[in-house]
């Protein structure tokens, strides 16, 4: 049974974001504090609270082909996952802040910043499905992050899982789905997915940079086997590398062409 961090404090805060199942509060949360608690506890949490209207599924829904976003229910459904995604990033954000004490507080306060970045993403998406009659929870969720990234041990296997993985692996899938947005004239969509797909090139460049700085470098292999099992390099790219934005993160020419024949 983990202590709740002390009140008014960012770890406090970082605590009630996974724990509040309020979806108001995952939407628009109150403003950081500025004290950091620094007590050196380790707080590793399971898994992050839902409210009942959240339908947590068992099984992933197939993702839709290029075709279906003719259809605007497609196009919501799509966008309300790529939401539930930004909710877990941030999420999971907190989660390593309270994971790893132990950490640069530069690191920490990095990941609250990209947090708030994933924050800012989803109440893009928010909007946008507002805008098309819906809303956050008319679509069945997969809690498919959390399933995963709290199995790493340590700093370094949670930027190489959340930063050059996952992070990285949506690089690639954004620039894929703006074209199917932009094949479909929802301009609104694409302009939402190039911001977010912009900004996720600075998660993927903190991910690259602190795991050069815990390990001393950065090699495809030395990241292959920093991803804590059964996890691997098959998970972490789509059909095509995006390699210009994944360049421009920080990753060589060498680990791109290793990654895309995994």
């Amino acid at each position: 049974m983990h202590v709740p961090p002390k009140t008014g404090s960012i770890e406090r805060w970082a605590w009630d974001y996974i724990c509040t199942p309020e979806l108001s509060h995952k939407l628009d949360p109150p403003a950081a504090p500025t004290v950091w608690e620094d007590a050196g506890i380790t707080r590793r949490l399971e898994q992050p609270v839902r409210p009942e209207s959240l339908r947590v599924a068992d099984k992933a829904s197939k993702a839709p082909r290029r075709g279906a976003l003719k259809q605007p229910r497609r196009r919501a459904e799509t966008i309300h996952t790529f939401l539930h995604h930004e909710m877990q990033a941030a999420e999971l954000m907190c989660w390593a802040l309270l994971a790893f004490p132990e950490t640069p507080r530069a690191f920490r306060k990095g990941l609250l910043g990209i947090c708030w970045e994933e924050i800012r993403h989803l109440q893009l998406y928010r909007d946008y499905l507002e805008r098309a009659g819906f809303a956050f929870g008319d679509f069945p969720v997969r809690d498919w992050f959390w399933m995963r990234v709290p199995r790493c041990r340590n700093a370094t296997e949670f930027v190489a899982v959340m930063g050059l993985g996952l992070e990285g692996g949506n690089l690639d899938h954004v620039v894929r789905y703006e074209e199917w947005f932009g094949s479909v004239d929802d301009h609104e969509a694409v302009a939402i997915l190039e911001t977010v797909r912009r900004e996720e090139i600075g998660h993927v460049h903190f991910g690259a940079h602190w795991f050069r700085t815990f390990t001393g470098g950065l090699d495809f292999d030395t990241w292959r086997r920093a991803l804590p099992a059964p996890l691997s390099p098959t998970l972490m790219h789509g059909a095509r590398v995006n390699v210009a934005d994944r360049r421009q993160a920080g990753l060589s020419q060498e680990f791109l062409e290793k990654l895309s024949r995994w």
